[in-house]
């Protein structure tokens, strides 16, 4: 085998190897606890996560009581998420996305990024109440 085809090759295998590493299997948070300094009213939470969500770039909308959607653009990518909530615990479930490489169980992997500094927020804030 030549050594170009062979570097070719390699160069191949390479770029495969390295957009596999971008991917990951999806982060959904179930059933997160609600902790909070006092016990929160479904206002309270609601508010608590859309305080988060503001404050990382999240545009949070109520859907129904107990159920948020918030939505993430940043450049040419967008992630959607559905948070259900009570007063005693929330949840952060993929919905859909743009240009982040979904595979129906695999994404790119600063989505879980994104999803555990939400969740991590989100705790802040209801710490905060």
């Amino acid at each position: 085998m030549s050594q170009l085809l062979r570097a070719l090759l390699l160069g191949l295998a390479l770029a495969a190897f390295v957009a596999g590493c971008r991917h990951a299997p999806i982060l959904n948070v179930v059933d997160a606890p609600v902790v909070a300094n006092k016990p929160p009213s479904m206002q309270d939470v609601q508010d608590a996560i859309t305080r988060a969500g503001a404050a990382l770039g999240w545009r949070m909308q109520p859907v129904k009581p107990g159920l948020m959607q918030g939505t993430l653009n940043l450049r040419t990518h967008t992630a959607v998420v559905e948070i259900p909530y009570s007063t005693t615990a929330f949840s952060i479930k993929y919905k859909d996305s743009v240009n982040l490489d979904y595979t129906g169980d695999s994404i790119h992997s600063n989505y879980n990024g994104w999803i555990q500094n939400l969740e991590k927020g989100i705790r802040a804030q209801l710490q905060n109440l």
